[in-house]
């Protein structure tokens, strides 16, 4: 059974930062790639990285580069998004999500539609 489990989200200020976890089970890193995605209240899902660690493919939103870092730790089956400088813009509900093979060629990585599985999200709130 394919699991993806968020962990890391939590209420902190600006300027701070935190390390969100995407635990996977069911598949392996060398299988699938990882996406990051945020929704906040009342806005659309968007994508904010990806990693896919078969051939160490990483990408980033625009608004998110320079402070976001995705990795993996493939023996741990799990992929983290370091948050450094947190804005309340930062502010929402993120999901990882997963998409069989690389996301090198795709034509939009940020798309959900390219990700068969789903975590249940983990809440980041940021305070001005």
């Amino acid at each position: 059974e394919v699991q993806l489990v968020e962990s890391g989200g939590g209420l902190v200020q600006a300027g701070g930062s935190l390390r969100l976890s995407c635990a996977a089970s069911g598949f392996t890193l060398d299988e699938y790639s990882i996406g990051w995605f945020r929704q906040a209240p009342g806005k659309e899902r968007e994508g904010v990285s990806c990693i896919s660690s078969s051939d160490g493919y990483t990408n980033y939103a625009d608004s998110v580069k320079g402070r976001f870092t995705i990795s993996s730790d493939n023996a741990k089956n799990t992929v983290y998004l370091q948050i450094n400088s947190l804005k309340p813009e930062d502010t929402g509900v993120y999901y990882c999500a997963a998409s069989r093979g690389t996301l090198r060629y795709s034509n939009y990585w940020g798309s959900f539609y390219n990700y068969e599985y789903w975590g249940q999200g983990t809440q980041v709130a940021v305070s001005s």
